[in-house]
């Protein structure tokens, strides 16, 4: 039985010094340890890092890798994804680009932004871009326009030498978007935002029960529900000044009312 414990204890000894030793071997991109945000990538849609907007995450990885991040946008923000990479020291011409996919997974287009870039050999960085169109509150099934729910970015590599593939590189990505009001609203909204999981949420649940959905991050203010915009207080207001050029219309047109009788021989 001595022996037992003996070598029971031996082995428990050997599992907990291996334990850290397969944690730090954890596959690329790992963390690069700076910043406020998230400092990991993910390597598929599955497996993509949750960053709020407005935060800035990093990444430090391989030439190569596939870098993935979601974050959540609403019903009238127009979304801008912004990336950067540092390249190594020495490497001949690359070309980066950066793609955003909404809650189906369908690529989205890019009104303007330098979406791909090539840096040049021995170049310190690349930028990237992509400005999104204004995310709707209602669309048809056949349009293929962004939708309320979760964005998925990745940034890749494209063209790169042999000689430069498994290079180490760190990358930036940071998400901000702008409140484009009512000009841009709709009538009609989703029954629930295109998020991961959301078509195995439960139909009846308590309040204090866990919600099935797989993506935590959602808007500041939560979901719009599509109905309200500003728009409807510029109608009220257009409402109001047309009654009261209704009324003072009336009033130059109508005249000075009857004649006054004037008795005869006055």
């Amino acid at each position: 039985m001595r022996a037992v414990r003996v070598l029971s204890a031996a082995l428990l000894t050997l599992g907990l010094a291996a334990a850290p030793a397969a944690a730090d071997s954890s596959p690329s991109p790992e963390a690069s340890g700076d910043g406020g945000g998230p400092t990991r990538a993910g390597t598929s849609f599955r497996t993509a890092t949750e960053v709020e907007q407005g935060q800035t995450a990093t990444a430090r990885a391989s030439t190569g890798d596939y870098l993935y991040w979601s974050f959540p946008a609403d019903a009238g923000q127009r979304p801008t994804v912004r990336a950067t990479v540092k390249l190594p020291e020495s490497h001949a011409a690359q070309t980066w680009q950066v793609d955003v996919y909404d809650g189906l997974r369908r690529r989205q287009a890019c009104q303007y932004g330098a979406q791909t870039r090539t840096a040049g050999a021995g170049a310190a960085s690349v930028e990237l871009a992509c400005v999104l169109r204004t995310v709707r509150a209602w669309s048809e099934p056949w349009a293929n326009d962004p939708l309320p729910g979760t964005y998925y970015v990745r940034l890749t590599a494209l063209k790169l030498s042999a000689d430069d593939l498994g290079k180490p590189v760190d990358a930036e990505l940071r998400v901000e978007s702008k409140d484009m009001g009512g000009a841009t609203a709709v009538d009609g909204s989703l029954s629930e935002p295109l998020v991961p999981g959301v078509a195995s949420r439960p139909q009846e649940q308590s309040d204090d029960s866990p919600s099935a959905v797989l993506a935590d991050l959602e808007p500041e203010d939560g979901w719009t529900s599509g109905w309200w915009s500003d728009r409807w207080i510029w109608t009220a207001i257009g409402g109001a000044l047309a009654a009261l050029a209704g009324v003072c219309g009336y009033r130059l047109t109508r005249g000075p009312g009857r004649p006054r009788h004037v008795p005869p021989g006055a």
